[in-house]
């Protein structure tokens, strides 16, 4: 018997690589579309899988990519722009012309990854590019292609950019920590579970023509999720928040430099909370998991190493 066969665009980064396992183990046999497929040889290690190199920006060769799928998954997204008109491609405009590309191929389901508090009117161009997109694919819902759209908080996991990029900073400045927009909100989700849900969904029929919000089993101020990572590597800081307009000054003065950290969209996009009162994990058969299960198992090696350092030192004195 035929695995059935999943195009996945998007799927080379944190979440990307999550999702193509949970597939993998599910039986699927994936194609995972890259521009440098040498740089992904660890996912080849994945049974049924395959890297393929292509540019999902032109047209055709989307055609081409995309040709004899029986599912794809959507889920290209970035954080900041390189250059202007970055977050309307990558956001708006590709998810749309994968949404048309599988229509006309006759693939018969396509899921795309969204994004929280995703609307029209949201404060930052990272939050209204991430609306079109889910807009635009899921006006292709139609008698023979069936869209789902999945729209997670904050997700975290082993190699993610939110609470590995904390512990970091925080052992890059001493003493004290001036951080931004202490008191936005989030609802960490845990990468596996975004991963089992979207998975979950492919042969779900109630789920065709519907969108879901996925959250965690807590909600945080940004300040509490600073302090906890603190807390778990072992790291003495004194956390300083910044009122909005600080706040704002931060974020003018760090997008300035090469590496963005911090830039004022990223702020915009924080003044709306990343949260939601519901429980789509469940109602997709997964049950969510809490930040203090995981987290401890990736960062507490940081702490432990630092409490070695700390030892070492101690007895060096002595």
């Amino acid at each position: 018997m035929t695995k059935p066969h999943v195009v996945l665009i998007g799927a080379t980064g944190f979440i990307g690589t999550q999702v193509a396992a949970a597939l993998s183990t599910a039986g699927y046999s994936l194609s995972l579309v890259s521009r440098r497929r040498e740089r992904r040889k660890q996912t080849l290690l994945l049974p049924d899988c395959h890297v393929v190199q292509g540019n999902v920006h032109d047209r055709d060769a989307l055609a081409e990519l995309i040709a004899g799928a029986n599912v794809v998954v959507s889920m290209a997204g970035i954080l900041n722009e390189n250059r202007k008109g970055d977050f309307d491609r990558v956001h708006h405009q590709l998810p749309k012309n994968i949404a048309a590309a599988c229509a006309a191929a006759g693939v018969s389901r396509l899921l795309h990854l969204g994004a929280l508090k995703a609307e029209d009117n949201a404060p930052s161009q990272y939050l209204r590019t991430k609306a079109a997109g889910a807009q635009a694919v899921m006006a292709a819902e139609s008698d023979t292609l069936h869209v789902t759209s999945f729209h997670p908080s904050v997700v975290f996991g082993p190699g993610d950019d939110f609470f590995n990029r904390f512990a970091s900073l925080l052992t890059a400045i001493p003493v004290m920590f001036p951080l931004a927009c202490p008191r936005a909100r989030f609802a960490p989700v845990y990468v596996q579970d975004v991963a089992q849900a979207m998975v979950n969904s492919i042969t779900d029929k109630t789920t065709y023509g519907q969108s879901y919000n996925l959250c965690g089993p807590n909600q945080y101020q940004l300040i509490d999720l600073v302090r906890y990572v603190a807390e778990v590597t072992r790291q003495e800081r004194k956390i300083v928040g910044l009122s909005s307009v600080l706040s704002r000054l931060q974020a003018q003065v760090m997008g300035l430099a090469p590496v963005k950290l911090f830039t004022v969209d990223n702020y915009n996009s924080m003044k709306v909370d990343s949260t939601w009162e519901g429980d789509d994990l469940a109602r997709l058969g997964v049950s969510a998991t809490g930040v203090e299960a995981i987290v401890p198992l990736y960062l507490g090696e940081r702490g432990k190493q630092r409490g070695l350092d700390r030892f070492r030192a101690r007895a060096a004195r002595d």
